[in-house]
């Protein structure tokens, strides 16, 4: 039964992916994929929350199913990531490529550890 709940999540997650993709990337006039950096570390900071949550007893193994690995699953693309800036980096862009990688990982890491501290602030 937990794969429904990794299946459910995986359904509003994979679709949420490409419609914020697409809103975020119309919105600016850039080669910069401005649409999976904000999924990408929207994710983080939602499966932060969900950690600090469970680490503190007020999300269930379910929950981390339902939200962790199926909304956050669908909703994060390393690959997409990957690609986007290997494109970039073909096309002539490398600072993009570079800045690219780097502010995922470190916007994606700032933004889970402030999910932790928030929900260990609201659960804690």
């Amino acid at each position: 039964m937990s794969w429904l709940l990794v299946v459910a999540g995986a359904a509003v997650g994979a679709p949420l992916r490409y419609l914020v993709d697409r809103a975020v990337q119309a919105r600016h006039d850039s080669v910069f994929p401005w649409g999976t950096f904000v999924v990408n570390a929207a994710g983080s900071l939602v499966l932060g929350v969900l950690t600090g949550a469970a680490s503190a007893g007020a999300a269930s193994s379910q929950v981390q199913l339902l939200l962790g690995t199926g909304l956050c699953g669908a909703l994060t693309t390393y690959s997409t990531f990957s690609y986007e800036s290997l494109r970039l980096t073909e096309r002539g862009w490398g600072f993009m490529a570079v800045a690219n990688a780097v502010g995922s990982l470190l916007v994606g890491l700032g933004a889970a550890f402030l999910g932790v501290t928030v929900a260990e602030g609201l659960f804690g």
